[in-house]
């Protein structure tokens, strides 16, 4: 069970509490379609954390920490000096220690909307999607023109399979931040768990076309028209989808993984063979992977090659300290 960041009795009064520090990052562009992605921590309201402030500004997170936590034992009850410590835990991904520090943080005094945003940050990292929502739909309430607060609930409510309200949450980021291409293709794959294919469709095919004069492109929107249209069999079509997505992203299992499949569904067996093994270096320790690729040269008669992925298959999940209900089994025909 994680660490619970308390309801305070500040949550009553939300609507009075008056907002310091500029929390959030200013936006990571490029030309104008990308979204911010990340949160600045609050400012100190006093003058007296100069130097921790500006060692979190240059991103000198190991020579901040040290600093802050000296802070922290010579003045306890600085919730300045609590929620900083907490927001650098946070960046150096040791979400149960930010959230403690925000938590005694909050014991001192009200915390602000991005101070809530952080704190659901700590909980996405821990995998806990429900204080997550409670913590960013707080942090939206607070603070309803911060696109990012939207975007993020819209991402944390497609992992708790609330899909209709991770639509509305994408429509307000989109509302108050046009073209954005992430929460764009984000709204499609909202869109597909409610099986609006249609609309997830136009969805992926938008954030493609919004980074077309793009330097560099986010190849996931590829590779969501890909496994939407492998979903709906029609393989071919997803084809140049991820293929596009695996030239973007040479380095993605996943966009390897999901081309041979198209591949293999087509028929093309050698290309399925060539992405699987791909998809395989990079993530050799994939069981699943194995498996397809055995499946695969078993249609293709190289019997021995397919024991051995097989055997690579068995071998990796009797390793593996995870749920394997539900696993196919190698000498099925499926």
């Amino acid at each position: 069970m994680s660490q619970r960041f308390p309801i305070w009795p500040w949550i009553v009064a939300a609507a009075l509490l008056t907002m310091h520090g500029s929390a959030m990052v200013c936006a990571a562009q490029e030309n104008g379609s990308t979204a911010q992605t990340e949160f600045h921590a609050s400012s100190p309201v006093t003058d007296t954390m100069q130097q921790e402030w500006a060692l979190v500004e240059a991103h000198n997170y190991p020579a901040a920490e040290r600093q802050l936590a000296e802070y922290v034992k010579a003045h306890p009850n600085s919730a300045d000096a609590h929620f900083l410590l907490g927001y650098v835990y946070y960046r150096e991904q040791r979400p149960k220690d930010s959230l403690a520090e925000y938590t005694t943080g909050a014991e001192l005094r009200n915390p602000n909307a991005n101070d809530l945003a952080v704190v659901s940050m700590d909980y996405i990292l821990l995998r806990d999607y429900t204080d997550a929502d409670k913590w960013l739909t707080k942090a939206t309430q607070w603070s309803p023109d911060n696109a990012l607060y939207w975007y993020y609930l819209g991402r944390t409510k497609n992992n708790e399979f609330q899909f209709k309200d991770a639509v509305e949450a994408f429509r307000q980021c989109l509302k108050l931040h046009p073209l954005d291409i992430r929460a764009e293709y984000n709204l499609g794959l909202a869109y597909a768990g409610l099986a609006r294919n249609d609309d997830a469709a136009l969805a992926y095919r938008t954030a493609i076309e919004w980074q077309a004069s793009d330097v560099r492109r986010d190849p996931q929107p590829y590779l969501d028209m890909g496994e939407l249209l492998l979903a709906e069999e029609k393989p071919g079509e997803a084809i140049p989808y991820l293929q596009q997505a695996s030239v973007l992203d040479g380095k993605n299992p996943t966009f390897h993984e999901q081309l041979a499949r198209a591949y293999e569904r087509t028929g093309n067996l050698k290309a399925a063979e060539t992405e699987f093994n791909r998809a395989i270096t990079l993530a050799p320790n994939v069981p699943a992977l194995h498996y397809q690729l055995g499946r695969v040269y078993g249609k293709e008669g190289v019997a021995d090659k397919a024991k051995e992925e097989f055997a690579r298959y068995a071998a990796l999940n009797s390793t593996q300290a995870s749920d394997l209900t539900g696993t196919p089994n190698p000498t099925s025909n499926d």
